[in-house]
């Protein structure tokens, strides 16, 4: 038989919001977001020979955002952080937007389209090739880029 215990009205359960409010001015726990797609597949127009440029090829994008701390941890709404489902959107315009010859050049283009268009702190793009054309069995080729918020010109 479990023992009598009567609830001390003063007393707020383990875990409540005053609790993990407490945690973060004391410097406790601190919350990092980061959004990922891997896999987007697009249809694209990137190469160094002319064929590539005027054939197009598959490429496959994986995109990396670290977003620091966002509202949406909280709220649970859409708005209080970055949408993914945008995110994809805006890879996809940037890569068939124009041709480029290096896969160096698209991921630059595409991670300087995504921090100017989302409140990302850093981006991480990779670009990949499933069939290069190369005279080698090979099972992809890629790029990745890394960029990072600069200094004082990107605050608001």
């Amino acid at each position: 038989m479990a023992p009598e215990h009567e609830p001390d009205d003063d007393l707020e359960p383990e875990g409540t919001e005053d609790d993990a409010d407490s945690d973060f001015e004391d410097g406790g726990d601190q919350t990092e977001v980061t959004i990922e797609v891997r896999g987007l597949s697009l249809y694209t127009h990137h190469g160094v020979t002319a064929a590539e440029r005027e054939v197009g090829q598959r490429l496959v994008l994986d995109i990396r955002l670290e977003v620091g701390d966002c509202d949406a941890t909280v709220t649970d709404m859409v708005e209080d952080t970055v949408d993914y489902g945008e995110v994809c959107n805006t890879v996809s315009l940037v890569a068939q937007q124009r041709s480029y010859k290096t896969l160096e050049r698209l991921c630059s283009a595409v991670a300087d389209r995504l921090l100017d268009e989302y409140a990302a702190d850093e981006v991480w793009v990779k670009a990949a090739k499933p069939e290069p054309p190369i005279p080698l069995s090979v099972d992809e080729v890629s790029v990745e880029v890394w960029r990072q918020r600069g200094g004082a010109d990107d605050e608001d």
